[in-house]
């Protein structure tokens, strides 16, 4: 039998010389690791993450919806450095507002595909929170950018994650992946390559590229399957924008919402700061090469998410208008199974639905006015 020796660090030296302000050359991994039963059983017993104090961070997609709350969290767990990388297309500074007074945090305005400057970054980070995509429709309008950033992009971040010995990666898959499920709540172990569109074959690859790596390369990885993630910070500015932030422009000028299809769509939402816990939750634990949902474990119609927000924002009673279903992603059902969450990160949502919705339009009436008076303002110069 063809022997291998760890070429990983161990946990114990990788802390101690991170806590100094040099950085060192890192080993390379054994290309040969699959081949060694019990380097992967070491691995995983290894692979604890007692705490984040002293690491140092990158958080692709950082000034966006679930990077910027993800930064947040990272405030509170000692690190050493919290770098934010945005290409600010739909990332917002304004987002990282209260990271920066709260802890070390870095805001790189770029482009995920800039291999230099990627190389930088990974270089210097022990953990990476991968969280850079483009939307849904996004992806659909312009599918060979989507396979350059969704894809490519992916696969190069991890081949440096590799090189230069990264601890752990975390990464944001999607629902998508199932495409329309055979049961539910749907678990993890539901064929993940029942997706039509581009935007979950994407994802569906990345995860498989984080499998590979991992028996490859030993890169320890954790990988979340989004359901439908809403809350404060939601793209309000951007082409693509949500859903419910078109709702409450109409339901603020007194029109009902538009629900695409007879309304009996069901999803199951999950508010963005609960999705920023999992990911903390995951890179503390000793969890690795796992995927796991990330959902609230609660079936809602889009009929009953319409008449929540309308109720919300003063409107109860309020009848939605119907308009035929679009062809992006017309899955009619969606509920997860977050046992395995539960179970191995001791993850659970705690944000319930109308709650969530109520900061959500507290949150974007404010986002509004500002908008308002910062266009008073150059109407008032010019």
């Amino acid at each position: 039998m063809r022997s291998c020796s760890r070429s990983r660090w161990p946990r114990s030296s990788r802390n101690s010389r991170r806590s100094s302000s040099s950085r060192q050359p890192r080993s390379r991994r054994c290309g040969t690791a699959h081949r060694c039963a019990g380097f992967r059983r070491r691995q995983q017993q290894e692979s604890v993450l007692a705490d984040l104090k002293g690491k140092r961070i990158l958080v692709t997609g950082g000034a966006g919806f679930i990077g910027s709350h993800i930064v947040d969290l990272l405030c509170d767990e000692g690190c050493v450095e919290i770098v934010a990388l945005d290409n600010m297309i739909r990332g917002r500074p304004e987002n990282l507002r209260q990271a920066f007074d709260r802890g070390p945090v870095r805001m790189v305005q770029g482009d995920i595909r800039d291999g230099k400057l990627m190389a930088a970054l990974v270089k210097a980070a022990d953990i990476v929170f991968h969280q850079a995509a483009l939307r849904i429709t996004h992806c659909a309008a312009e599918p060979r950018l989507a396979k350059e950033v969704m894809v490519d992009s992916t696969f190069d971040l991890l081949e440096l994650c590799v090189k230069h010995d990264v601890e752990k990666v975390i990464a944001a898959s999607t629902a998508s992946v199932y495409g329309m499920a055979d049961e539910f709540p749907t678990t993890e172990k539901q064929n993940s390559y029942g997706n039509r569109t581009l935007y979950g074959a994407a994802k569906a690859f990345n995860e498989g590229l984080l499998r590979s790596f991992n028996d490859m390369y030993g890169l320890d990885y954790v990988a979340f399957r989004y359901f439908n993630v809403y809350g404060d910070r939601m793209d309000i500015h951007g082409r693509y924008t949500e859903v419910l932030i078109r709702w409450m422009e109409r339901l603020d000028a007194g029109l009902p919402p538009i629900i695409f299809g007879d309304g009996k769509q069901t999803m199951d939402f999950v508010h963005a700061r609960d999705v920023a816990r999992a990911n903390i939750l995951a890179a503390r634990s000793k969890a690795t090469d796992e995927v796991f949902n990330v959902a609230s474990g609660t079936e809602t119609s889009l009929a009953q998410l319409a008449s929540t927000l309308a109720s919300v924002m003063g409107h109860p009673g309020m009848k939605p208008e119907f308009a035929p279903e679009r062809s992006i992603n017309p899955v009619p059902r969606r509920l997860a199974s977050t046992e395995k969450a539960e179970r191995l990160l001791g993850f659970r949502s705690t944000i319930g639905l109308e709650k969530g919705l109520a900061e959500l339009v507290d949150w974007w009436r404010v986002e509004r006015e500002a908008i308002a008076a910062a266009g008073e303002k150059v109407a008032a110069a010019s």
